[in-house]
């Protein structure tokens, strides 16, 4: 093996135990408006692969995870996997849930994002993701949930050398395909 590949695999075995250092637990219920289309249920997606991303529609970091979000629904969607983005900021400048509309459609159609793409409030946000208010949240903020609605990776709330690590997209499409491949394993073994 060269040492490029052995530092790769290394890297790769670090971020997932990073990513993986919480426990398998199942996702909370959330309910979020989708423009035009109105209040979804996340548990209405189950039996996919869910990349849940919370947003912020001003961050181009947010911007960036999107598109390539775009890309992985194109390329993995036929498998199963749904990507879904939530926009914690639709409210800020108005509690207006038109507003809030607007805004996530104009998100939509700026950044040509292929998937549904919704609004919460921040407090919905939080108490998802169980951060308290003490905690120093960047965004954006990534969920892998397998088929059955159990969360296996989530990011950390605040901004560190290991979130940056993890939010590279090579690690995050790993981490969807072994979601993917853990899935379709348990659907031949029934």
């Amino acid at each position: 093996m060269s040492r490029g590949y052995c530092l790769f695999a290394a890297f790769a075995l670090a971020a997932g135990s990073i990513w993986a250092a919480g426990a398998v637990r199942k996702a909370p219920e959330l309910a979020f408006t989708v423009p035009g289309e109105g209040q979804k249920l996340l548990s209405a997606y189950r039996g996919k692969v869910i990349a849940l991303e919370f947003i912020a529609t001003t961050c181009p970091h947010c911007q960036a995870a999107s598109h390539v979000m775009t890309q992985y629904q194109q390329e993995l969607g036929s498998r199963g996997f749904q990507a879904i983005d939530v926009a914690i900021n639709a409210l800020d400048t108005s509690p207006d849930p038109n507003s809030a509309n607007s805004i996530v459609s104009n998100f939509i159609r700026d950044y040509q994002v292929g998937f549904p793409v919704g609004w919460v409030t921040r407090d919905q946000f939080m108490a998802f993701m169980g951060f308290s208010v003490v905690d120093r949240v960047v965004v954006p903020q990534l969920v892998l949930i397998d088929r059955k609605g159990m969360i296996h990776y989530e990011t950390p709330a605040g901004d560190s050398p290991e979130r940056e690590a993890l939010m590279k997209d090579e690690v995050i499409r790993q981490h969807i395909e072994e979601l993917l491949s853990l899935n379709d394993a348990h659907k031949r073994a029934h």
